[in-house]
């Protein structure tokens, strides 16, 4: 399946060195049949939007893809989980995905938590998570990456849409709980004026850890859901709100 021409202009195809086999698609909020905080293209089922406007846009989503997306309950964990085959009947609980069979489809939803997609160079496996701060800190970075048992060096990264280096305000209890795991962490925060507040630059924690797996390519990471209203739902900005997905899929 060649990427698909009647993707709406807003949608994101990664630009990344992988093999054509690979395939992926970030949707923004455009294109769809949502209204108000969930306008247009939301793709979450417990955000609060109507039910026939999500299932709208997922029949939408589903025409432009191999096979039906293998959802995921997350709950900003660790759990990564291989897909194959049908999808569950229920979304399992995990932040995290990895498969090495064509035609299944990969499926992280965000609104302001990165989206990570890996690819082993040769195309023969995939993985992709859902990093807010708890997960990446607690390592679900890692897991994914060792799930894929291959060398760290064979992997290429894409850092998906979320809220920006200069948008995202943390406390000290969040810069603590990094810093306290790692030292190096201290140069993805930024200290405010106001006492004990950050600015914390998720892209930069994330490449830190993927070059500490060996994991030196890395692209994407240039977006911020916050800003670009647009484009992008953003909880941080919004509180109600609606979910991008990031989808990444092999082709046979």
């Amino acid at each position: 399946m060649s990427q698909p021409d009647a993707l709406p202009p807003q949608w994101i195809v990664p630009q990344w060195p992988v093999p054509g086999r690979v395939r992926a698609l970030t949707t923004t909020r455009a294109g769809g049949s949502s209204d108000g905080p969930y306008s247009s293209f939301n793709i979450g089922t417990a955000v609060g939007d109507e039910p026939a406007a999500v299932t709208a846009n997922r029949a939408l989503l589903r025409s432009l893809l191999p096979a039906e997306p293998c959802w995921l309950k997350q709950v900003h964990g660790t759990r990564v989980i291989e897909a194959g085959g049908a999808p569950e009947a229920a979304p399992p609980e995990a932040d995290a995905s990895i498969t090495r069979a064509a035609g299944v489809v990969l499926a992280i939803q965000s609104a302001d938590c990165l989206p990570l997609l890996l690819a082993e160079r040769q195309g023969r496996v995939i993985a992709a998570a859902h990093a807010g701060w708890r997960g990446l800190c607690d390592g679900v970075i890692e897991n994914a990456v060792r799930s894929m048992e291959v060398p760290g060096g064979s992997i290429v990264a894409w850092l998906g849409p979320a809220i920006g280096p200069v948008s995202y305000e943390v406390g000290e209890d969040v810069y603590r709980t990094f810093v306290d795991k790692d030292e190096h962490a201290d140069s993805a925060f930024i200290a405010r004026l106001a006492p004990g507040k950050y600015l914390m630059d998720l892209y930069a924690l994330a490449r830190q850890r993927l070059a500490r797996l060996g994991v030196a390519e890395v692209h994407g990471g240039g977006y911020c859901t916050l800003r670009e209203s647009g484009n992008f739902f953003s909880y941080r900005r919004d509180g109600p709100t609606g979910r991008m997905a990031t989808l990444l899929w092999l082709e046979p």
